[in-house]
């Protein structure tokens, strides 16, 4: 098993044979609220010795899906391998009109459509929904929780969200990683 840039164990590496999946992938919907929440996850997995990487679905600048539009292949094949690569999955996304961002499904309808091994990306994962909304974003959550089970997906019940006006949480969101972790084996 080889991967271009998997995780490797710095210590004790022994060459391309010694990749493993380990990290946790967080993909954040948006650059703004929702990458700074990710970014902050990502800061906490750190501090529970965890590797993580952070994605911007808006950095991978993907078309809006329909017949007349394609997409580079690489980006798409990129993005496949950070996903069926890791452990854990988190999402921060923030609540549109009541439910999920159109980057988001727009991504997620990409890797489906043109990649035969989609279900490898998604099917038996753990993952965390989390958001950085105007209000609590609990219509996000829960019509996201159903697409990502739809998909395969074991969605964890405890969700992280965060309000410009309220603080983060920080105890309680580390017990939530906590629990993503613990589920991954990590």
């Amino acid at each position: 098993f080889q991967a271009e840039d998997g995780i490797r164990d710095s210590v004790a590496s022994r060459g391309l044979g010694d990749v493993y999946k380990r990290q946790i992938l967080i993909i954040s919907a948006t650059n703004d609220n929702n990458l700074e929440l990710s970014n902050k996850l990502q800061a906490f997995l750190s501090e529970l010795q965890v590797e993580s990487k952070v994605v911007s679905l808006e950095n991978l600048d993907l078309p809006l899906f329909g017949g007349k539009t394609d997409v580079e292949d690489s980006i798409i094949k990129d993005f496949v391998r950070d996903l069926s690569m890791a452990k854990g999955l988190i999402f921060c996304a923030p609540e549109y009109n009541g439910g999920v961002p159109p980057v988001l499904s727009n991504a997620i309808t990409w890797v489906t459509v043109k990649t035969p091994e989609w279900r490898d990306a998604f099917s038996g994962k753990f993952a965390l929904i989390a958001t950085s909304s105007g209000g609590q974003g609990n219509r996000f959550l829960t019509a996201f929780r159903s697409q990502l089970e739809h998909l395969g997906v074991n969605v964890l019940a405890r969700t992280i969200s965060h309000q410009q006006e309220k603080p983060l949480k920080e105890d309680s969101v580390k017990k939530i990683l906590q629990g993503l972790i613990g589920i991954t084996g990590d």
